[in-house]
């Protein structure tokens, strides 16, 4: 029988994926169809973090709309984060390295030769023939693993893009006070204006406006990145409405540091494995979650530390995988779903009124958003809980 765990995909889902595997004593091994480590990306938040619409930062005219956290270092253990992407992949590959995990470049997943129900047989592009006991897809959302499951499946556009840009901080004047906490500001009619602090020192700002627009080719998308003066005048249109913070972050935009983000999710899908239970898609592969709430990392690191204890108790033989996959999917899912009208109630504060407007389902709910359920997740507690009702019931 063929052992250890093969991993599509050394992002952030499929590194720290090996790692949980490898601390409960499973040996995994990544493949990525890179040449080396990936450096895509911009910044990105990792939650528990503090993100507060500030009493500290509001006008004398404005009116607070809400004040809501997305972490709290009293309440939670950890303080906000926003990280560059490949700063953070390049400091959970020195772990990864550190602990001897294999991690293979430049191997490309091809497609699946041979599912039984005791391992898996797949291809790389350039014709190499792997063997595992499992095959993970952590390969994002254009995932190419999901298709062996779903071959007609296509991620879905919400119509949705975010414009961004990284600018430096000492230049941007918000009331004489230094940005120390992100901050969203709301503009009766216009929309919102985004600001958060990047790198340790703050010495960087996140900016971004959202809009609605349909959705283009990949060679649209690209034409539409690259028409950079489009992009600023976006940016500025409306800065003073939104006020000193937005006017003069603006007038600073180096183009080069410019990100378009279209917002995608992934439809929710009848089941996370192959029938035989030895292919296992995750993270965004499995539940792409639009980026507007800064969810998705910390959700792809919930299925992962999940898939790893479950993995591990089935190998122990105190539950079985396939039961263990149903439960982790069902459980999983619960919280993605609350998950997605989290991040639906965020997008629509952000737009326009004219923009958010809709179908009842569209509506901004009236309560305050509410984030504890989010930020003190009993993972373990509840998988623990769920392999002794299952041991509990076979007795």
């Amino acid at each position: 029988m063929a052992e250890g765990v093969a991993i599509i995909g050394a992002g952030l889902s499929g590194l720290t994926l090996a790692l949980a595997l490898h601390q409960q004593g499973i040996t995994p091994a990544v493949y990525e169809s890179w040449q080396g480590p990936l450096k895509i990306g911009g910044a990105t938040s990792v939650k528990v973090g503090s993100i507060l619409m500030s009493r500290r930062f509001k006008p004398p005219t404005a009116t607070l709309l809400e004040v809501y956290e997305l972490g709290n270092k009293e309440k939670y253990g950890y303080p906000a984060n926003r990280i560059y992407r490949y700063e953070l992949i390049d400091l959970i590959l020195s772990k990864v390295h550190a602990e001897d995990i294999r991690v293979v470049y430049g191997h490309k997943f091809s497609h699946v030769v041979e599912e039984t129900a005791d391992y898996i047989t797949w291809q790389t592009e350039d014709g190499q023939m792997l063997r595992a006991s499992c095959l993970v897809g952590a390969d994002g959302i254009h995932s190419s693993v999901r298709k062996y499951l779903y071959p007609h499946l296509v991620p879905k556009f919400t119509n949705m893009a975010g414009i961004n840009a990284s600018v430096p901080s000492v230049p941007v004047t918000h009331f004489g006070k230094k940005i120390s906490k992100a901050l969203t500001i709301i503009a009766r009619g216009v929309g919102a204006f985004i600001v958060a602090p990047q790198k340790v020192d703050g010495s960087e700002l996140f900016i971004g406006k959202q809009r609605r627009m349909e959705e283009l080719s990949r060679e649209g998308w690209e034409d539409f990145l690259a028409d950079k003066e489009s992009l600023v005048t976006f940016l500025q249109e409306d800065a003073q409405v939104f006020g000193d913070i937005a006017v003069t972050s603006t007038k600073i935009i180096d183009v080069t540091r410019m990100i378009v983000w279209p917002f995608y999710l992934v439809p929710e899908l009848d089941r996370w494995s192959s029938v035989n239970r030895r292919v296992v898609i995750l993270g965004d592969a499995a539940h792409a979650i639009p980026p507007s709430a800064g969810l998705g990392i910390s959700q792809a690191f919930e299925d992962v530390y999940a898939f790893a204890l479950l993995l591990a108790a089935s190998k122990k033989g105190m539950v079985s995988f396939e039961a263990s996959l149903t439960f982790w999917q069902d459980y999983r899912q619960a919280r993605v779903d609350k998950e997605l009208e989290l991040n639906k109630q965020v997008d629509l504060r952000r737009l326009p009124p004219n923009q958010a407007a809709g179908s009842d389902t569209q509506k901004i709910a009236k309560e305050d958003l509410e984030f504890t359920w989010l930020y003190s997740p009993s993972l373990k507690a509840d998988v623990d809980g769920w392999i002794k009702s299952v041991a509990s019931d076979n007795t």
